[in-house]
């Protein structure tokens, strides 16, 4: 417990200590400036040439030859040319008796800072190079050059020199005409930007920000990127294109700085070169504490190394590389080294850099150097990975392409006998180049590497996340792989089993909007991006099932409801107004009851045919009003049940007919009161029969008429089968639609223009002098048969569903109960109860 103590107060001082010095010493950031050539771009190539000895090298050559400090970040160039130089002068099949070496070229693989270095280190380092130029003999080798081709093109664009460029691959390079002397090594980066945006799409990431450098690549690379990403609705949140000249860079830079800390994007793209200004601003936003997920290239993996302790994924960087075998033998090279034959202790300069850019600007003091016996010991200590990165092992493969050329040279040297030339030393350029982009071999670990071809369609990449665990590690760890050529729900492979998956949590999403969820959908406002939208409910009826963001909403089917989280849609349940509900069960009842009374009113009357009362009331318009009242009472079971064809087309008419014959027989009533008083004096008997018949001719012509309508009604527009979804959620309700709306209302307007005339009678009859006189009995029936159906219409027509049938069954009821109420009662009270009121009276 005591040892974890120590251990966390003594890691909080060593923090502090580091954000302290970061405050009080910003200089030592922004050193990189002074490393620009005289055109304003930063110097950052390493160039190597690769010559052949006859026989063996002195063990000790390279302490001899190779007398300057190694740049940190060439420190791998460097393991990788001892490595490759030794297997193939191990190699007895090829150049045979013939040694393989290398020189470093004068002004190159100095660190980005190097020029620093030369300007105020109080050493001075030794170079012993070969000059070429001034041999006895001049001499054509192969030059290797990279990992960027700034510098390397201004050294050596109008050489004769053949060179292989090991950095990553540059269209600009391919230009034979303006390059005829240099050859690349690395595969093309064809599908990068293919693979970006698969992981962007994996891990739902659609707000990406860019940052490129401002050149021909970094356009194209542009181009390319955002086209995909339109392709996918990926949105870029902003484009920072930096300039390579670091003077117009510095008068920028809080632009960049801006634009980059303000966004809400969580992930951002860089793609460039290192050692330039994009590498500077990439170390600015570091300073300022700008925290984002990088996906890159593998060249980026040194810089993105940083000495915080996280283990978030959001501190991560993600790198894309061309995937390559694994070189065991270079692992077993580096920790069985000979540090006695390579000058491989880099610790010293290491420190003398660290000691140099803080301290010795201020101060001419010397500071004690620390020095490690062995290379892993700083391989421990820094952020360096035992694999080799792409540009290590292009540089591997460039040197066996050297090799095989050398090796092809010499074969040609002894065919043709010109043996006087030193064997191994190669004039012609143009021979050395001819046969150096023809190189066709398969290296040691099994690749088949050709120099006139190196645009891999279907090249395979390796997907590393970067991680500081331990502090200031730089842990790199695969996390999957990307294969262009496979099917495209195959192209993209992350490990499941991962322990950096384990937490999802530990992803961040890089969104503009957050994701609609189900039951939203999307609304873009004007002016903004693809991916910047709001969320609204989907409207009544509708859905959005997928948690991915919808552009529509899915209507149900009729069928079909929305639940009420919009979210599915559920089958509807089927009403109707039944006889089992309990408006059906009693409307059912009603219209037995008030059937059943009116058939006892017409057997009481029928008993009581030959009384004055029902004598004086015309007993035959008695019995024709009550059987049609019957009638209308049974008319109600027509719209109660399970809708069909026949009751649909029987309910209005059948009603609008029984109604037609009740009204005009309660008119022909009416007209016969009137006629009675009138027609009393003597001598008028021939003209009482004859209106008499005219009364018994009422009936029928009125019905005759409302047939009529009723089949113009069936025949333009029948009634029919309707499903009304809107009345109750979540129920279909199946109704009868009355097809014609106008001819509905002709016949409710011909019923009312009926009992609108018999009310006029009525009540202009309805003070003439006679016991038995019904005239203010019509009046009254008339007038609730008015009251109902006014009050129906607009009732009817703010109803909908199993309430509007309700409504009709009702005012049927009603106004049927009305005119037999109105009409009888007093009658049938008169027969059976005051029987002694029903007798003539002179």
């Amino acid at each position: 417990m005591k040892k974890l103590c120590a251990f966390t107060v003594a890691f909080l001082f060593l923090k502090f200590s580091v954000i302290l010095w970061s405050l009080t010493e910003p200089s030592c950031f922004w050193r990189i400036k002074n490393s620009e050539d005289k055109d304003g771009d930063l110097e950052s190539d390493c160039g190597f040439f690769v010559f052949t000895l006859e026989g063996p090298i002195e063990e000790n050559y390279y302490n001899h030859n190779i007398n300057f400090r190694i740049p940190a970040r060439k420190y791998e160039f460097f393991l990788v040319m001892f490595f490759a130089t030794d297997e193939i002068n191990k190699n007895p099949y090829l150049l045979s008796n013939m040694s393989l070496i290398f020189s470093m070229i004068v002004g190159m693989c100095q660190d980005t800072f190097g020029n620093l270095d030369a300007a105020y280190s109080q050493q001075s380092n030794d170079f012993e190079l070969i000059n070429y130029n001034c041999d006895e003999k001049q001499r054509c080798d192969v030059e290797l050059t990279g990992p960027s081709r700034t510098t390397s093109l201004k050294l050596s664009i109008y050489s004769m020199i053949p060179k292989i460029f090991f950095g990553p691959f540059d269209p600009n390079l391919n230009d034979r005409e303006q390059f005829p002397y240099i050859y690349q090594v690395a595969t093309k980066n064809t599908y990068l930007f293919h693979g970006m945006v698969s992981l962007m799409l994996h891990f739902g990431w659609t707000w990406i920000g860019l940052v490129i450098s401002n050149d021909d690549q970094g356009i194209q690379f542009l181009s390319d990127l955002r086209q995909e990403m339109q392709r996918h609705t990926i949105c870029l949140a902003f484009v920072n294109m930096i300039p390579e000249n670091m003077q117009i860079y510095m008068t920028r830079a809080k632009v960049y700085d801006q634009q980059l800390m303000t966004s809400s994007a969580k992930v951002a793209v860089i793609y460039g070169k290192i050692n330039s200004t994009l590498e500077v601003s990439f170390r600015r936003w570091e300073y300022l504490g700008a925290q984002r997920i990088w996906i890159t290239t593998s060249q980026w993996d040194v810089i993105t190394n940083k000495k915080d302790f996280s283990l978030d994924f959001f501190h991560g960087t993600v790198t894309f590389a061309h995937h390559h075998s694994d070189i065991a033998v270079f692992r077993n090279f580096m920790q069985t080294i000979n540090t006695s034959k390579y000058p491989v202790d880099i610790s010293q300069s290491m420190l003398q850099w660290n000691h140099f850019n803080c301290s010795i600007s201020k101060n001419n003091s010397k500071m004690d150097y620390f020095t490690f016996n062995n290379p892993l010991e700083w391989l421990a200590l820094h952020t360096f990975d035992m694999v080799l990165s792409e540009e290590g092992y292009n540089l591997y493969n460039a040197v066996y392409a050297v090799a095989h050329t050398y090796h092809q040279l010499i074969l040609q040297q002894v065919e043709s006998q010109k043996m006087e030339e030193p064997k191994g030393l190669f004039p012609d350029c143009q021979q050395v180049a001819s046969l150096l982009k023809t190189r066709v071999f398969t290296n040691p670990v099994g690749e088949l590497v050709n120099m006139n071809h190196r645009e891999n369609q279907c090249a395979e990449y390796d997907i590393f996340i970067i991680w500081n665990f331990p502090q200031g590690l730089g842990l790199k760890v695969k996390i999957g792989s990307y294969f262009p050529c496979f099917p495209q729900s195959q192209q993209l492979h992350i490990s499941e089993d991962s322990e950096w998956l384990t937490e999802k949590t530990l992803v961040p999403s890089s969104m503009c909007s957050v994701t609609c969820t189900a039951g939203f959908r999307k609304i873009h406002e004007k002016q903004t991006a693809d991916c910047c939208f709001d969320c609204v409910q989907c409207p009544e009826n509708e859905i959005s099932n997928e948690t991915a963001d919808m552009e529509q909403c899915v209507r149900c089917p009729d069928n079909s409801y929305a639940n009420l989280e919009q979210t599915q849609c559920l089958q509807r349940a089927v009403s109707f107004l039944a006889y089992e509900d309990p408006l059906g069960m009693a409307l059912c009842c009603m219209a037995l009851s008030f059937s059943a009374i009116t058939i006892l009113v017409l057997v009481t009357f029928v008993k009581y045919k030959d009384t004055p009362i029902v004598k004086a009331n015309n007993r035959i318009l008695s019995y024709i009003l009550l059987i049609s009242l019957v009638f209308c009472f049974l008319c109600s079971f027509l719209f109660i049940g399970h809708p069909n064809h026949v009751t649909c087309i029987l309910q209005q008419t059948t009603f609008g007919i029984f109604f037609t014959v009740a009204i005009s027989t309660v008119l022909a009533k009416t007209i016969t009161v009137v006629t009675a008083f009138k027609l009393t004096t003597p001598g008028r008997k021939k003209r009482k029969m004859m209106i008499k018949g005219a009364i018994n001719l009422l009936i029928p012509i009125c019905t005759l008429i409302q047939l009529v309508l009723c089949g113009i009604w069936l025949v333009t527009s029948p009634p029919f089968i309707d499903k009304d979804i809107q009345s109750e959620h979540g129920k279909i309700i199946i109704v009868c639609n009355k097809g014609s709306v106008i001819a509905f209302h002709f016949v409710l307007g011909y019923l009312g223009s009926l009992a609108l005339g018999s009310f006029t009678v009525a009540f202009l009859a309805r003070n003439l002098p006679d016991r038995f006189n019904e005239a203010k009995f019509l009046t009254f029936s008339m007038l609730v048969f008015y009251s109902v159906w006014i009050t129906f219409l607009p009732v009817y027509h703010s109803t909908r569903g199993k309430v509007m049938v309700v409504v009709e069954v009702f005012s049927i009821l009603a106004s049927s109960a009305g005119l037999l109420g109105c009409i009888f009662v007093q009658k049938c009270y008169v027969l059976l109860v005051q029987s002694d009121l029903n007798f003539l009276k002179k």
